[in-house]
């Protein structure tokens, strides 16, 4: 596995336009790859007043196209692309990370509990509540987590198309969340950080991070 970052322009029109249809980033990122379609994870972060796009991939990307529409042509070098197998192999039960994650926690709901259709699937709007969802999936993922030492940082709505204009609007809540974590299960753990969790990875969603929590009594 291989981590990726560039920087993005925010001065650029293509840019702009990007950051409010995740679909064309999508676009993008799977022109940098040649061969059969894989599982990549993508976010958008922001760090001090740089804008970067992080991608997690299988293989090396060429990001030339994207550094061309959205980045800074200019730079050398113009991304960065590390081995993700370093930080893979550091995984281990009961140790402790910071975390941060964007994830689309959503909910279905159906008329009634004897309605055998799959229910409408809605976004969880408050903070409470999309806390709480991540608490309820924490274990399922390889980690757990403190109600008290993680938080909602932030959220965005993106309203946008997808292929055909004529069809309904793509809109979809992305919320991140920022905060310690200890791994339960190592080996679930591993699987989650290179496939992501939750819904809307194809539009920067589900990727999770995590460095060493300098901290930790048991590090």
């Amino acid at each position: 596995m291989f981590l990726s970052r560039i920087e993005l322009d925010t001065k650029r029109r293509s840019t702009m336009k990007a950051l409010t249809s995740p679909n064309i980033l999508h676009g993008a990122i799977e022109q940098s790859y040649s061969g059969p379609r894989e599982r990549r994870l993508w976010r958008l972060d922001q760090l001090q007043h740089h804008l970067y796009l992080l991608l997690l991939s299988p293989n090396k990307p060429d990001l030339t196209n994207i550094v061309n529409q959205f980045g800074f042509p200019d730079r050398n070098p113009r991304w960065e692309t590390r081995s993700y197998g370093l930080l893979l192999d550091s995984v281990k039960d009961a140790t402790r990370w910071r975390f941060r994650l964007v994830a689309n926690p959503i909910k279905c709901c159906k008329p009634s509990q004897d309605d055998k259709n799959r229910g409408q699937i809605h976004a969880h709007i408050t903070s409470a509540h999309q806390s709480e969802w991540l608490l309820q999936r924490c274990q399922n993922y390889g980690f757990s987590l403190n109600p008290d030492q993680f938080l909602v940082v932030g959220s965005q709505w993106y309203r946008f198309h997808k292929g055909n204009q004529r069809k309904s609007p793509v809109t979809i809540l992305a919320v991140t969340y920022e905060g310690i974590l200890t791994i339960t299960n190592a080996v679930r753990f591993q699987q989650t950080l290179q496939e992501g969790l939750g819904r809307g990875k194809a539009f920067g969603m589900g990727m999770l991070t995590i460095i060493r929590d300098k901290g930790a009594e048991n590090e």
